[in-house]
C-alpha cells in the first residue's frame, strides 16, 4: 500500500492537501491514525464531499518515512 507513495506525484502535509482536494486534483488521501482529529477531521469531511478515497496509516512516523522524510506525516496525498 504506502510502496505506491515513493514514486506517486504526491503533495505532503494537510494544508497541501486541502488544496489540492478543493481544487479535484487528489487521487487518493493517506491519513495517520495517530495524528490529532482536529487536523484529520477536515480532511476527511472534505475527501467524503469529493468523492476521494482515503486509506489509513498506522502512525505518522510510518507515513513520514514512507515518503522520504524524516518526521511524521499527518496527511499525504497522491495526485490525479
Amino acid at each position: 500500500m504506502l510502496s505506491e507513495l515513493s514514486s506517486a506525484l504526491k503533495v505532503i502535509g494537510v494544508k497541501q492537501s486541502k488544496k489540492v482536494i478543493r481544487d479535484g486534483n487528489a487521487k487518493l488521501v493517506f491519513i495517520a491514525a495517530d495524528a490529532e482529529c482536529r487536523i484529520t477531521g477536515p480532511i476527511y469531511e472534505l475527501c467524503e464531499q469529493h468523492s476521494v478515497e482515503v486509506k489509513e496509516v498506522p502512525s505518522m512516523k510510518e507515513l513520514g518515512s514512507s515518503v522520504g522524510i524524516a518526521v511524521g506525516a499527518a496527511v499525504v496525498t497522491i495526485l490525479d
